[in-house]
């Protein structure tokens, strides 16, 4: 039935009808704040999953990373100090101001060796990485913004230390999607699961919810219990399909609506659990990998956790977060020596082996390596309550370490530097942004065009800031 009007209008009522189309308007525009991408090219597919081009030739098609919960010694590792040695025991000076009390010189307790060609320096608890020294580029002149470990991890994981942001995982699958519809493009493992708060670091922020990381526990060997809710105790995979096709043409029925970011979340959610059912199960058997491959990597839940890394990494998936040291973190204000020396044990032979078996498989130069955690720790010792000596160090973001291998890195470098003594970073200093632009620029992907427009305006992973680090770029 088609409505008339009156040939002549009142202006009051004119002015009321042009005022309710003004704010129709704007509540689409509200409705679909957040969904215009930025400098995104589109791909070949549909949904937000699908695989998009990058903004240039890319050098890595994915990124794993090793995350150092708590704050491993930069100089224990990766940034020796031989003067600390020549003045231990004696007081530092310095203006630089740390959460807890500390002392005098606190000279490493491990032995460092010049490893490759390149002669680049490690530490000895990481002597078998060492081994492949000329594929590593070492950044010794990180910085973070606070000595805390909440805001700290936020910065390292998401770009911003105030505000819960989208993490560098979700950011990836915005801008590319995935490689694999059957598995989710991101992923992070922490053995033993983790705190609430810190799922915040692998969250989608304000992303579409399809682009948050998926969380799985490998100290499980059992896949219903690596992956919760894999497999349905209610529905056969028939009757899935049967009910997923059911929602979507009830989905299909307001088509005409706004969409709504978050309800297409849901539907990819439920799409992608129901595929993971058969893929996830091929993916996580390890017993399908060779003996001499699962005894390099170690059979213990860190060599597991790397091998199923490695196996989803062939796979497609985009990025992969490995966290080290959620039930006993790098966070060793006291007996440093023996609690860094237990923590790399664990995880220093299944990253030699992840970069060997990469190498073998002619994956290693597209596959973008990076180990680190949210901050360093003080060249001098701490001091308990009682003014002793706790043989640990305190927090320290004024300077701290990171490296990255593969994926279009230049190995055998050291860049950037410390103090001679490791309190602040001062030559070239480089700033958590920086390295995300780095990464970033890696997987084919301008920064500063990555944006996503919420609440009024465009953000980005690197916020205002960010360079990309060209000197360890081979």
């Amino acid at each position: 039935m088609t409505q008339r009007f009156p040939s002549t209008t009142a202006r009051r009522t004119m002015l009321q009808q042009c005022g309710l189309g003004l704010g129709g308007l704007g509540l689409a525009s509200l409705l679909c704040d957040g969904r215009a991408q930025g400098d995104v090219a589109e791909g070949g597919g549909s949904g937000p999953l699908a695989a998009r081009s990058p903004h240039f030739p890319a050098r890595a098609k994915r990124i794993i990373h090793f995350f150092l919960n708590g704050g491993p010694s930069h100089v224990d590792t990766f940034d020796p100090k031989p003067l600390l040695t020549k003045y231990a025991g004696q007081p530092l000076s310095t203006t630089l101001t740390t959460e807890r009390k500390t002392g005098a010189a606190f000279p490493s307790p491990f032995k460092f060796r010049r490893y490759g060609e390149s002669g680049l320096e490690i530490s000895e608890i990481f002597s078998r990485t060492a081994q492949f020294a000329d594929d590593i580029a070492v950044v010794r002149s990180m910085h973070a913004a606070v000595p805390n470990h909440e805001p700290s991890l936020m910065l390292m994981n998401c770009g911003d230390s105030v505000q819960p942001r989208p993490s560098v995982g979700a950011w990836l699958m915005y801008g590319l999607g995935s490689e694999n519809e059957n598995l989710p493009g991101f992923i992070a493992m922490c053995p033993g699961g983790y705190p609430i708060k810190d799922a915040e670091n692998w969250q989608a922020g304000f992303l579409p919810g399809a682009y948050q990381g998926t969380f799985i526990d490998p100290q499980h060997r059992e896949l219903e219990r690596l992956i919760e809710n894999i497999r349905s105790g209610h529905a056969s995979l028939s009757d899935q399909r049967k009910q997923l096709d059911l929602l979507a043409r009830l989905n299909s029925l307001s088509a005409s609506s706004p969409e709504d970011p978050r309800l297409e979340s849901r539907i990819e959610s439920f799409e992608l659990a129901y595929r993971m059912q058969t893929e996830a199960a091929e993916a996580f058997d390890l017993s399908q990998e060779p003996q001499a491959i699962r005894e390099a990597y170690g059979d213990h839940v860190h060599g597991r956790q790397t091998l199923i890394a490695r196996r989803l990494l062939e796979r497609g998936v985009r990025y992969l977060q490995l966290w080290h040291g959620a039930g006993q973190p790098w966070d060793n204000h006291a007996q440093i020596e023996a609690n860094h020396r237990k923590l790399a044990a664990e995880i220093d032979q299944p990253i030699a082996a992840l970069i060997q078996d990469l190498k073998q498989r002619g994956m290693f130069d597209e596959t973008l390596i990076l180990w680190g955690g949210e901050f360093g720790r003080t060249p001098t010792v701490e001091l308990g309550s009682d003014g002793k000596e706790q043989l640990g160090r305190d927090h320290n973001h004024y300077g701290f370490s990171v490296w990255m291998a593969g994926g279009g890195i230049r190995g055998g470098v050291a860049y950037g530097a410390t103090d001679e003594f490791g309190f602040k970073a001062v030559e070239n200093p480089t700033s958590v942004h920086d390295l995300h632009a780095t990464m970033l620029y890696l997987m084919g992907l301008d920064h500063k065009r990555l944006t996503y427009r919420y609440a009024g305006r465009d953000f980005r992973l690197t916020d205002v800031h960010g360079r990309v680090i060209h000197d360890i770029i081979a």
